[in-house]
């Protein structure tokens, strides 16, 4: 102890020479200057090792509470990449087939899903299965049905369904809800959620039925799903939606390009909400009140997300959004903290289950009552 108080009494005379810094705006600086974790830490291995699984690999190096420990690929040159580079012993690397004896592994804690739609609900449900706390990426399935199943086989082995909600834990999207939670909006009348890109690749698995388990829906949509519900601050009771599709080729039976869909709250609150692959310059929230408003644009991209409300700028720090969420999922498994806004598997079941409700009244063109 005397050795590290000799320390910063060092560091501290030689940072009085130095010309005085903001450090939340160096999020560098800020972690220099953090005191070291010496808490518990989970043990994740991911499984899935395309673009997002990579991100999710890179955020986690600055984790604290969360630790890469292991790798599930159908591709053994990605394994081999990165066990180099993560410095994965080869015990914790696994394939798709023999990944259930992770149970014998004591090393892993828990496995991140993030694979394809359609493959999370028996890869979630061969994780719990294998005595290992479940992450999945949003959407956690394809429906309501294969999530309730997920849900129930996470319960009887007693282990732990998170999904991938980063959202929940960015601080200016926290800062909105604190705002309305504390009256600040007033009555919430409305929400309007644009979510969509224009997508690429017609071959890759977003277009494919059985992979993605729908189109836009399925990826993007949901953000505006979830937002609707989080920043508003109620579930919803009633839903209509209208599809629209200008290219049959692109986006085949079962793929949805457009989607607007509306949803109606007991308060009396209405979202109107927008899922495209076939339109950019989108990703924006705006909640009003009778007495204020918030806005988010972008809301849910990688970041830094930028937001203003009737009060002004929002200017709370930009984090890695999922380095926080390693973090924060880590404290909730461990250590059983409750987050401000939930991320567990039956969080991900209710929006499968306005999912749902949004493609039937999206085919059948009626109202759609909504019970969760």
């Amino acid at each position: 102890m005397d050795s590290r108080r000799d320390f910063l009494q060092k560091l501290t005379l030689s940072a009085m020479g130095l010309p005085l810094i903001s450090l939340s705006g160096s999020p560098d600086m800020a972690a220099f200057y953090r005191e070291p974790y010496e808490g518990p830490v989970l043990r994740v291995a991911i499984m899935g090792l395309g673009s997002y699984g990579t991100r999710v690999a890179e955020a986690m190096q600055d984790s604290q509470k969360a630790k890469l420990v292991g790798v599930i690929s159908g591709t053994p040159s990605k394994i081999k990449d990165w066990q180099s580079k993560y410095n994965i012993p080869a015990k914790n690397c696994y394939n798709y087939e023999n990944f259930d004896q992770i149970k014998d592994n004591p090393d892993i804690d828990a496995v991140y899903v993030i694979t394809p739609n359609g493959l999370h609900h028996d890869q979630v449900i061969r994780v719990a299965k294998a005595g290992k706390h479940a992450i999945c990426e949003k959407p956690m399935a394809v429906n309501a049905k294969e999530g309730q199943e997920m849900v129930d086989a996470c319960k009887k082995a007693n282990v732990k369904l998170l999904v991938g909600y980063r959202m929940h834990f960015e601080p200016k999207t926290l800062e909105i809800i604190r705002m309305r939670e504390a009256g600040e909006f007033g009555k919430i009348m409305f929400f309007q959620g644009l979510t969509g890109f224009k997508i690429g690749d017609p071959n890759q698995w977003r277009l494919n039925k059985e992979l993605a388990g729908g189109g836009a829906m399925m990826d993007i949509g949901i953000y505006s799903v979830n937002g609707a519900r989080y920043m508003v601050g109620e579930e919803p009771v009633w839903v209509t939606a209208q599809e629209t599709k200008t290219d049959p080729d692109k986006f085949k039976a079962g793929v949805d390009e457009t989607i607007q869909f509306q949803l109606g709250f007991p308060s009396g609150a209405v979202a109107s909400c927008l899922s495209t692959y076939s339109m950019g310059n989108l990703d924006r929230f705006f909640l009003n009140g009778q007495q204020g408003y918030a806005e988010l644009h972008p809301a849910t991209g990688y970041g830094p997300i930028k937001g203003r409300t009737h009060k002004g700028e929002l200017n709370q720090p930009h984090q890695t959004h999922q380095t926080v969420q390693m973090d924060e999922m880590a404290g909730i498994i461990l250590e059983s903290k409750k987050p401000v806004v939930p991320v567990d598997g039956e969080e991900g079941l209710k929006d499968l289950k306005i999912i749902d409700a949004i493609y039937l009244a999206a085919n059948t063109g009626e109202k759609v009552s909504l019970k969760l």
